[in-house]
């Protein structure tokens, strides 16, 4: 007899259905075709035990089962539900009316117990295009793939249940998820804050700028000044995630198997790496190309802490995605696309020794070696960087004091207040949405100067030093500045600000 149940292969981001087709004939044998990885091809152990543990057998005939399309690589033990169900339906063990109308993943124990799948949310949205009547996964991943409306979503957490569901007709109990209330939960709701940091006035209102702005920024200073405590409270005053956002940035966790128990993800991710990474690890790759960490940290920040530290072949992988905001991993059979855009952040010592050259420091650097830590980070790299900032130990008044900082939701508001001018500015440009993704051509157009800005500004590049790269991200940064001051022309004040942060361009720069 011949069955068919369907199940779900994920590639990138998107999900492609799989036809299980089971067919029972005479004879003895176990054949698995449709190019299944070997965590397909040992499944018919785990169900073979699991079946038998609820009462149940692998029937003792030619089984022959066909993944259809068999020209696509299937891998993962998702399938073992699928399987099973597709055996004991075609032996007439259990009774197959409607399975047809199901999608259906899950990883088997032997006990028949379910183990949580990768890649819930994305076969879900696949499943409700496809108008298929539920889909029936393991509990654990029940409230991720519930934010998909129009599908029916069952969690399980047993073969038994799905069993008695199709041969008895008892029902299952469909997990129901509030879209609405899910993303919204969490979103006002940051693990740190801006009040928690004492001191650093300037340094905040650096990265708010960012934040405003979009733009990518490297923070230098010595060992305890709080590079860290400030880059990981980036993301509580990043504007909150549209709807859209949080699905996009859901799915590609999900595909990696970092969402479980949860619904619609409602924070900005933050991604802070190991200097050891690989490039792979860091842009995706592999046999089966999984995302990366600038995957992970699409629509949220990615935190390189010690830049220098990271291996040179590692850092300019990053380059291109930086720019194209997706990163592109292409294998001889098929080629996957995870979009990247985010929001870099990184920290760096001055020295080897991490100290700025000064003669009371603990550890004491050359000018030379100085020079040599600072040139492991390459100068495209640093093109990519908008805002270079000085970051100096807070002195022990402000450590000291009992009175708070301003909190991350006042910020937000600015933040929000200058994106939304942003949004009307680029409304008819596509994927152009904050001054940080400005060409030359938009920076032409909306960055405009007075001859008193331009005479500064002109005076600034030949008394610093700065490099000609430097002329357009000050433009850039100077016009986030403006956007926060609500000003629609870019001022003196905003070019003079917007100057300071470009430490790494001057010439001779010695921390």
């Amino acid at each position: 007899m011949l069955i068919k149940v369907y199940g779900s292969a994920v590639f990138g981001i998107e999900a492609t259905t799989i036809t299980v087709e089971v067919n029972i004939d005479k004879g003895v044998g176990y054949h698995l075709v449709g190019l299944p990885d070997n965590a397909i091809k040992e499944s018919n152990y785990r169900i073979a035990a699991a079946l038998q543990n609820i009462g149940y057998k692998i029937p003792g005939k030619k089984i022959t089962i066909n993944m259809a399309p068999a020209d696509m690589r299937k891998e993962g033990s998702a399938y073992d539900l699928t399987l099973a169900l597709g055996i004991l339906a075609a032996s007439d063990q259990i009774k197959s009316n409607g399975i047809e109308e199901y999608l259906i993943m899950g990883e088997l124990s032997l006990d028949g117990g379910l183990q949580p799948i990768k890649g819930a949310l994305p076969i879900a949205i696949k499943a409700q295009e496809e108008g298929y009547a539920g889909f029936i996964l393991p509990k654990e991943n029940a409230a991720e793939a519930a934010v998909v409306s129009g599908l029916k979503v069952f969690g399980v957490g047993n073969i038994k249940e799905v069993i008695d569901y199709f041969d008895a007709g008892v029902p299952l109990k469909q997990t129901l998820v509030d879209t609405q209330k899910e993303f919204y939960k969490h979103m006002d709701d940051p693990a740190f804050d801006f009040s928690d940091v004492k001191g650093q006035e300037s340094i905040k209102r650096c990265m708010e700028i960012a934040a405003a702005g979009g733009h990518n920024i490297i923070l230098i200073g010595p060992p305890g000044a709080g590079k860290t405590m400030l880059a990981k409270r980036l993301p509580s005053i990043l504007p909150p995630m549209t709807l859209n956002e949080a699905l996009e940035t859901t799915k590609i966790h999900s595909v990696v198997g970092k969402v479980r128990n949860q619904g619609l993800m409602g924070q900005r991710p933050f991604r802070s790496p190991h200097h050891t990474i690989s490039s792979a690890a860091l842009v995706g790759g592999g046999s089966y190309p999984q995302p990366g960490e600038i995957s992970l940290a699409h629509n949220g920040v990615l935190f390189l802490d010690e830049l220098p530290e990271f291996e040179r072949r590692v850092l300019e992988v990053m380059r291109q995605p930086m720019e194209d905001r997706e990163v592109t991993i292409a294998r001889a059979q098929y080629t996957v696309t995870y979009p990247s855009s985010f929001m870099l952040v990184a920290s760096m010592n001055p020295s080897p020794g991490g100290y700025f050259n000064d003669p009371d420091a603990p550890v004491t650097s050359s000018p030379a070696e100085m020079q040599r830590y600072l040139g492991r980070i390459s100068g495209p790299l640093l093109d990519r960087i908008d805002i270079h900032i000085e970051v100096t130990p807070v002195p022990f008044e402000k450590l000291s004091e009992n009175r708070k900082g301003e909190d991350s939701s006042t910020v937000r508001k600015r933040v929000m207040e200058a994106r939304k001018i942003q949004n009307g500015r680029f409304m008819e440009m596509g994927n152009l949405h904050y001054n940080a993704q400005m060409g030359t051509k938009q920076i032409a157009k909306f960055c405009v100067l007075g001859d008193a800005s331009k005479e500064l500004l002109k005076n600034a590049m030949k008394r610093l030093n700065l490099s000609a790269r430097a002329y357009d991200r000050i433009l850039k940064v100077a016009r986030t500045i403006a956007d926060l001051d609500n000003t629609e022309s870019i001022q003196e004040s905003h070019i003079s600000e917007a100057i300071q942060y470009r430490s790494l361009d001057r010439e001779g720069w010695l921390g």
